[in-house]
């Protein structure tokens, strides 16, 4: 039998559920993915991500890779302006994939929009004035406030740095197909785009142009990384949790939930992944979170975060489960080697590597954590790469859905975050908004 790609160690959830509870919630997870594969459950209609690998072809992967060879070419700096879904994809990849000590010759791609921080866009606008710079603006409608802000200043940075030839060459936008006011910009200015599917939701949408572009602007192979997805979707074709880990992985989070760990914490070993989490966050807190139910996820990073939250996960309140995910082969090691003095008494790791030592640490907090109380997984990758982030992003987009309908809630809409929008603009006092206006004023 070939060995899986990604390997999920769940012994140390066994103490905490039992045969039963497996036996119980099998059917659960079969009913939930059947409504996924027959695309019958609430939100159906944002489930393009399903197919969307299936229909990805040559030319069109061939097309970013060529605008991303442009701009790697006219330019020291990309600038992607977008929030949530709009960035935090890609983000992602590039932190999981580049070195932390880039090259100084090396394009940059900075975030912008994704903040109202005054200060962050102010130093940007100063950074980016003696850089050569392109732009890829992400918003469906063009209008959400972040992002639509970062683009009105930094498009007016590139208008006075440049001829408005030069500017239309070095905006590239990722847009509705038809309508929203970038796209009417879009039409109206000439600039280079591409869609943002219908019937993709944001936190889904790193495998279209939404994060391909910018990945593919920072040098990183994205064929591979849409190979290394096509073969996650191939490996989680079965009902059965015993054989498909996506849906054991489902089964175990949901029966920790119902008996009081309220509160996933997704930790990584390795650095890279820190940003992972920041993606994994959004499509676990924005599909689950809602009508009251779904677990708080948070996200660690070991063994530095030892230092600041192993107090409260060894000793705290049981509220908390862990989802961990290894390296299995890290792209560099370092070897300890012997000191005559050993003031730092590291001499019995003589010849040891750093990453067995890391390693060993991993396993030793896992099995402190459960004789603690605090159950938790254990998902090994094999390596840092393209492929593996494609696969991990596959595992975790198709896990949530499964999820979300055993939980009984419609994974793919998010209406509370429209929430804050509707009071922010009332303060802020935004025609249509004046009643509301009232109402909050007379509250702060």
């Amino acid at each position: 039998m070939k060995e899986k790609y990604l390997k999920f160690n769940y012994n140390n959830v066994l103490p905490f559920v039992n045969q039963n509870d497996l036996k119980a919630i099998q059917k659960e997870v079969t009913n939930a993915r059947k409504t996924l594969d027959n695309k019958d459950g609430e939100g159906n209609d944002f489930i393009g991500w399903i197919d969307l690998l299936d229909q990805m072809d040559k030319d069109f992967l061939n097309d970013i890779q060529n605008t991303a060879k442009k701009i790697r070419k006219q330019s020291q700096v990309l600038v992607v302006i977008g929030i949530g879904g709009s960035y935090l994809g890609a983000k992602a990849a590039i932190e999981y994939m580049k070195p932390y000590f880039q090259k100084r010759k090396s394009l940059e791609v900075i975030f912008a929009g994704q903040n109202l921080s005054s200060t962050y866009l102010n130093e940007l606008i100063t950074y980016l004035k003696n850089k050569s710079f392109s732009i890829n603006v992400i918003s469906k409608s063009g209008t959400t406030t972040e992002p639509a802000i970062a683009f009105r200043a930094l498009k007016q940075l590139l208008e006075e740095k440049y001829s408005k030839e030069e500017v239309k060459d070095r905006i590239v936008a990722t847009t509705d197909a038809s309508k929203g006011a970038l796209r009417t910009l879009v039409d109206k200015e000439g600039y280079k785009s591409y869609v943002v599917p219908d019937d993709i939701g944001g936190r889904f949408s790193v495998l279209t142009p939404v994060g391909l572009l910018p990945i593919a602007v920072a040098g990183i192979n994205i064929k591979q990384m849409i190979r290394g997805a096509k073969a996650s979707k191939r490996a989680y074709k079965l009902k059965d949790i015993y054989k498909n880990d996506v849906h054991m992985y489902v089964a175990l989070r949901h029966l920790l939930y119902r008996k009081g760990f309220s509160l996933e914490l997704l930790v990584n070993n390795e650095p890279k992944l820190n940003y992972f989490s920041e993606w994994w966050k959004q499509l676990f807190g924005e599909s689950e979170g809602k009508d009251e139910v779904g677990l708080f996820v948070s996200s660690a990073s070991f063994t530095t975060d030892l230092h600041s939250l192993g107090q409260f996960i060894q000793d705290g309140k049981k509220v908390l489960f862990e989802t961990m995910i290894e390296v299995e082969e890290p792209l560099k090691d370092l070897t300890i080697e012997n000191d005559p003095l050993n003031l730092d008494e590291l001499n019995y790791l003589e010849n040891k590597s750093v990453d067995y030592v890391n390693k060993q640490a991993l396993k030793g907090t896992m099995l402190a954590h459960l004789d603690g109380g605090t159950p938790n997984m254990l998902l090994t990758i094999p390596k840092i790469d393209a492929y593996s982030f494609g696969y991990l992003v596959y595992f975790f987009e198709l896990a949530v859905g499964v999820s979300g309908y055993v939980l009984g809630v419609n994974p793919f809409d998010q209406p509370g975050v429209e929430s804050y929008k509707k009071n922010m603009f009332a303060l802020l006092e935004k025609p249509g908004f004046e009643r509301l206006t009232e109402d909050l004023k007379k509250r702060i």
